[in-house]
């Protein structure tokens, strides 16, 4: 990623680059378990990690958001502009070096970048008022998040030559489950190992899996009083009344569950590829505690 990005011969950009968190790199390592280890393989797993730290550059603007994974965000040291220009040169960079791979992988990972987008879109519409809609929900995050992840697994598997359509339906569950397990943590863990204060989702305007099953399954009293607090800031009693009802509802345990039986379906679609490191990305993402 760093040798892309110095090519562009602007310490300016190396330097702010340089200054981003590295994650979890999980689609460089999907590509990388599934495609193996060679140039071609490292250089479109430094690509997919642009796209994917491009729109998280871009998103910290949009959520206005002052850390990214427990450190002061881009924008919240430079400034949205910057945020949103370095953003851009790394979009525009993965697209350049995209284009030296075949026309199969380039559609593939460019038309998910463009559907990446929309889901960014919904994921603005829909924190507007209080959803209540599951569909809508599944179809925001697919886009948003599983999205990019489908295609990394699919393109690796063009790669070497695998079959696409079984990594595809691993990637897509992968990132599903991915993006519910982190819509839980948000709810579960403290403010100290999140980076950001506890329930920062809900307060942003996001109506996550755990939100909906507690919709369904309070009062009508208890569901006024749950919109009442949309994107309000809780005070402790606020938060102790959600995690409360959450736990008695079942509506944390069962958005755990459902993450699971995501990852095994995941598992299911590459059972005779015979690839171990595949099964232990999807157990340390549904165990993961951040």
């Amino acid at each position: 990623m760093e040798e892309f990005i110095a090519s562009l011969e602007d310490q300016h950009s190396l330097d702010l680059f340089k200054k981003l968190p590295k994650g979890k790199r999980l689609r460089a390592k999907l590509i990388l378990k599934i495609a193996g280890e060679s140039r071609e393989s490292y250089k479109l797993a430094a690509i997919v990690e642009l796209v994917h730290a491009a729109s998280l550059l871009h998103d910290d603007v949009i959520d206005d958001a002052l850390t990214r994974r427990g450190k002061d965000s881009i924008n919240a040291i430079y400034g949205n502009k910057t945020s949103i220009m370095l953003g851009d040169i790394l979009y525009s960079k993965a697209f350049a070096e995209l284009s030296n791979f075949s026309s199969e992988i380039a559609y593939r990972i460019s038309s998910a970048v463009s559907l990446l987008s929309v889901g960014e879109l919904l994921d603005m519409a829909l924190s507007e008022q209080f959803n209540d809609n599951k569909t809508a929900y599944f179809d925001m995050i697919y886009k948003k998040t599983a999205i990019l992840i489908e295609a990394a697994a699919a393109s690796a598997a063009m790669l070497c030559g695998k079959d696409a359509s079984l990594y595809e339906t691993y990637g897509r569950n992968l990132g599903l489950a991915f993006q519910v397990i982190d819509d839980v943590l948000d709810i579960t863990q403290s403010s100290e190992v999140l980076g950001k204060p506890s329930l920062s989702d809900f307060k942003e305007g996001k109506t996550t899996l755990p939100y909906l099953y507690l919709y369904e399954r309070i009062n009508t009293e208890e569901q006024h009083k749950l919109i009442s607090l949309f994107k309000k800031d809780l005070d402790k009693d606020d938060k102790m009344w959600i995690k409360n009802r959450m736990k008695e509802t079942s509506s944390l345990n069962d958005s755990i569950q459902y993450a699971k039986e995501l990852g095994l379906e995941a598992l299911s679609a590459i059972k005779d590829e015979n690839n171990d490191g595949l099964t232990k990305i999807i157990k340390e993402m549904i165990e993961r505690e951040f």
